[in-house]
């Protein structure tokens, strides 16, 4: 079962560019079916430079506070790839099916995955904590 795509996201141009080498590489380790999901998120997406993307866009490397639904718990956590992924200190790869489900997303919006179950899961993007490129590191 696969999760539809339920906004058009904004992605730069950069982050776009390093998801996709990132996929293409030789013994990446995914969960089933997750090659296919990054892969929509990233074809579907609106690209950005990253001297535009607003504020409140979620980009590789910015921290984020989310809700869990449906009982509202909120957790701090921070995009990356997956070499720097550290999921216990809340750094959440992009090719999970956690991290895919938040990248291009804005403040206010429902990220949805599946869970190693099959379950569906959801959190809300409550707040953007850090964003590089609103900071002016428009590289990492």
């Amino acid at each position: 079962m696969a999760l539809s795509i339920q906004s058009t996201r904004l992605v730069t141009e950069l982050d776009h560019l390093r998801i996709l080498n990132f996929l293409r590489r030789p013994g990446v380790a995914l969960a089933a079916g997750q090659g296919a999901v990054i892969e929509a998120v990233m074809d579907a997406a609106e690209l950005i430079c990253s001297y535009d993307v607003p504020a409140t866009v979620v980009t590789m490397y910015t921290q984020i506070l989310m809700a869990d639904m449906p009982d509202g718990e909120p957790r701090k956590l921070t995009l990356c790839y997956p070499t720097d992924a550290e999921p216990t200190k809340g750094f959440v790869s992009v090719l999970s099916p956690v991290g895919s489900s938040l990248i291009g997303l804005s403040k206010g919006e429902l990220a949805e995955w599946l869970t190693p179950d099959g379950r569906t899961a959801s959190a809300q993007v409550i707040d953007i904590l850090f964003q590089p490129e609103e900071s002016g590191d428009y590289l990492i």
